[in-house]
């Protein structure tokens, strides 16, 4: 499965979620560093997901972006 994966700056890292998996979150020194640990991240919250037979949120989640004149 492919999920989207957001990530933000902040003032000091780097923090990525998944919004097709509520609470799924990473933080890294580098933007690099906290996609690397969201993946992990996403296997690690699919496997919980799978224990406790939960069903595994299909990805629906999509991005783009808007040009604005400012």
């Amino acid at each position: 499965m492919r999920y989207m994966v957001v990530i933000e700056e902040g003032p000091t890292s780097f923090g990525a979620y998944v919004p097709d998996l509520p609470g799924c979150i990473a933080v890294g020194e580098s933007s690099q560093e906290a996609l690397q640990l969201i993946q992990e991240a996403i296997e690690f919250h699919i496997e919980g997901l799978k224990v406790e037979g939960q069903r595994i949120p299909t990805p629906h989640s999509s991005s783009t972006f808007v040009e604005v004149h400012a």
